[in-house]
C-alpha cells in the first residue's frame, strides 16, 4: 500500500525548477521496497527534509505510481519478488518512460542488502545515479539524497540556460516565414551540424551575425566559445595581434603575452565579420588557419595548432574583389564551402508585418509604454517602403516611433517622411513586358546603370534616387561589375 508524506513546511534547498516552463515544484521522491521496515525507515528519515515522498511496497505498485506522476528521485530496492530492482530501474530510466514530464531525467539511487562490486557496476551501467547498501544509515541516506538534489538543481539550471540560448540564438529567433528566408535558414541548419566553413553574404542590416550565431548555437560546438571580430572596425596594424595574438617583446608596447581571438575560440566558432575589409597580407594567414588548422602569433617562432570553425560574412562582392586583386581567390573558395546569401528586406516583404509587431512590442516593453498601440491600417506604409537599411533600419524606425509618439497610439503624422508617401508610389512603373520573357537581373543592372548616368556617377545621389543606402548601391554595383570607365567605353 502506498504511503505519502506531504510536509507543510518546505526548505528552500529542497525546491527545484519544474521540468517544463518556469514554474517551481516541490522535490518529489518515490521509495520502492518490499521490506516494509526498511521502507518505513526511509520515509521517516526524509519526511522532515521539505520533500514530498511516496512509498510503494513492491515493484508493480512503484511503477504504477511512477507512470502516474513525475518524480525527481527514486530510491529503489535491488532485490524484490516478481521483478528485480534492475528491471524496474531500466523501465524508469528509459527515455519514453519520463518523456511526458519534460527534459530532465529522474535520478535513481539503488538500495540492497547484498552489496557487491558486481551488482554496483550492473546498477550503474543500467542507469543508476548512486548506490547504497543496507542497512541504510540515516545520515548516509540524507547525504546521498542531498547530492542527488544538488545534481538535479544544476541540471535544471543548465537546461534553463540552454532554453534561453535556444530562444535567443536559435534559428526560430530569426523572424520571417518567406520562402527565400526559410530556404536560407534550412541550409544554415544543415550546415550547423558540420564543421565546414560558411560564408554569409548580404546587404548591411540583413542579420548576417544573427545567422552566424544561430549556426554556432545549433552545432556540436555550442558549449564552446563563439567570438566575433569585425575586420573593418579594427585598425590594420592592430588586426593581426587581435586575431593571432602576440608574444612578449614582439614589438614596442608588447609588454606581455596576448591571446588572440582565434586561440581564445579554440574548440568553438570564430565569426569574421566584414571579411572583405581584411588586408591581403592577413588573408594569407587566415588561409593557413583554414587549410592547416594552425596559426603563428606575432613574434612567435613556431606555429600553434587550433580547432576553430570559421564563419565569415561580408556585404561586399568578393568575386568582384578577386578580379580587382583585392581579395585572394584561394581564400574565397576555402571560405565559401557553404555560401549563404541573406535576402534584403525588400525581397521578403511578407515578413515585414511580423517584424514590425515584434519590434513594436519589444520597444513598448523597453520604454514602459503599456497599452500603446500601432493601428493595423498603418502597416501598408511599412510593407511598401524599400528599407535600404534592412531589418536594422526597421528596428530603429519602430523604436523611434514608440519613443516620440504621443497619446495611446501611433498616428499617420508620427510616421517618418519616408513612410508617409503613397504606398507603392515609387514602385509603379509603366512597363511593356515582352511575351518571350525578360531577365530580372538584367533589368536591375540596367536600372542601376541608368540611375548612375543620370546622377553623373555620384553614388550618394544615385542611391537616394533609387531609394537605397549608399552601401547597398555599392554592393549592387560590385555584384554586376559596374564601373564608370567600362560604361563610358
Amino acid at each position: 500500500m502506498a504511503r505519502v508524506f506531504r510536509p507543510e513546511r518546505t526548505s528552500q534547498s529542497a525546491s527545484l525548477p519544474a521540468r517544463v516552463g518556469t514554474t517551481v515544484h516541490k522535490l518529489k521522491i518515490l521509495a520502492i521496497d518490499d521490506d516494509l521496515r526498511s521502507l518505513e525507515l526511509v520515509l521517516s528519515a526524509l519526511q522532515q527534509d521539505g520533500v514530498e515522498i511516496t512509498g510503494a511496497s513492491g515493484p508493480e505498485e512503484g511503477l504504477k505510481l511512477f507512470r502516474h506522476d513525475r518524480h525527481d528521485l527514486v530510491l529503489l530496492d535491488m532485490m524484490m519478488p516478481k521483478k528485480s530492482g534492475i528491471e524496474v530501474l531500466k523501465e524508469i530510466v528509459q527515455p519514453e518512460a519520463g518523456s511526458h514530464r519534460g527534459e530532465l531525467p529522474t535520478l535513481v539511487i539503488m538500495l540492497t542488502a547484498f552489496g557487491t562490486v558486481e551488482t554496483a557496476v550492473e546498477a550503474m551501467r543500467a542507469g543508476a545515479y548512486d548506490y547504497l547498501t543496507k542497512p541504510v544509515h540515516i545520515a548516509e541516506l540524507r547525504i546521498a539524497v542531498g547530492r542527488a538534489l544538488e545534481n538535479l538543481r544544476l541540471r535544471a539550471e543548465i537546461w534553463r540556460l540552454r532554453r534561453t540560448l535556444d530562444a535567443r540564438y536559435g534559428f526560430e529567433s530569426i523572424l520571417g516565414r518567406s520562402k527565400r528566408l526559410l530556404s536560407v535558414l534550412d541550409m544554415a541548419g544543415r550546415a550547423a551540424q558540420t564543421s565546414s566553413t560558411v560564408l554569409v553574404t548580404g546587404e548591411t542590416g540583413t542579420g548576417k551575425e544573427l545567422v552566424a550565431r544561430a549556426i554556432h548555437f545549433n552545432s556540436p560546438r555550442k558549449t564552446r566559445p563563439f567570438l566575433t571580430i569585425n575586420c573593418g572596425a579594427i585598425p590594420k596594424d592592430l588586426l593581426e595581434s587581435e586575431l593571432f595574438g602576440h608574444v612578449k617583446g614582439s614589438f614596442t608596447g608588447a609588454i606581455m603575452h596576448k591571446t588572440g581571438k582565434i586561440e581564445a575560440a579554440d574548440g568553438g566558432t570564430l565569426f569574421l565579420d566584414e571579411i572583405g575589409d581584411m588586408p591581403l597580407e592577413l588573408q594569407v594567414k587566415v588561409l593557413r588557419l583554414v587549410q592547416q588548422g594552425e596559426i603563428e602569433k606575432v613574434g612567435a617562432t613556431s606555429p600553434l595548432k587550433v580547432d576553430v570553425r570559421i564563419v565569415a560574412a561580408t556585404h561586399r562582392n568578393l568575386q568582384a574583389m578577386i578580379e580587382d586583386e583585392t581579395f585572394r581567390e584561394d581564400l574565397y573558395y576555402r571560405l565559401a564551402v557553404i555560401p549563404l546569401e541573406i535576402p534584403p528586406l525588400r525581397e521578403r516583404r511578407e515578413d515585414i508585418p511580423e517584424l514590425v509587431r515584434f519590434f513594436f512590442e519589444r520597444a513598448c516593453e523597453k520604454h514602459h509604454k503599456t497599452g500603446f498601440r500601432l493601428p493595423e491600417e498603418l502597416m501598408s506604409h511599412f510593407a511598401e517602403y524599400r528599407w535600404p537599411g534592412n531589418v536594422r533600419e526597421l528596428e530603429n524606425v519602430v523604436e523611434r516611433l514608440v519613443v516620440l509618439a504621443d497619446g495611446e497610439l501611433v498616428r499617420f503624422s508620427d510616421l517618418p517622411d519616408s513612410l508617409r508617401g503613397d504606398p507603392g508610389r515609387k514602385n509603379r512603373l509603366n512597363l511593356n513586358l515582352p511575351p518571350e520573357g525578360i531577365s530580372l537581373e538584367g533589368i536591375e543592372k540596367e536600372l542601376i546603370l541608368t540611375a548612375l548616368r543620370k546622377c553623373d556617377w555620384n553614388q550618394s545621389r544615385a542611391a537616394q534616387y533609387l531609394d537605397l543606402s549608399r552601401k547597398t548601391l555599392i554592393y549592387r554595383m560590385e555584384k554586376f561589375g559596374l564601373r564608370r570607365e567600362d560604361s563610358e567605353q
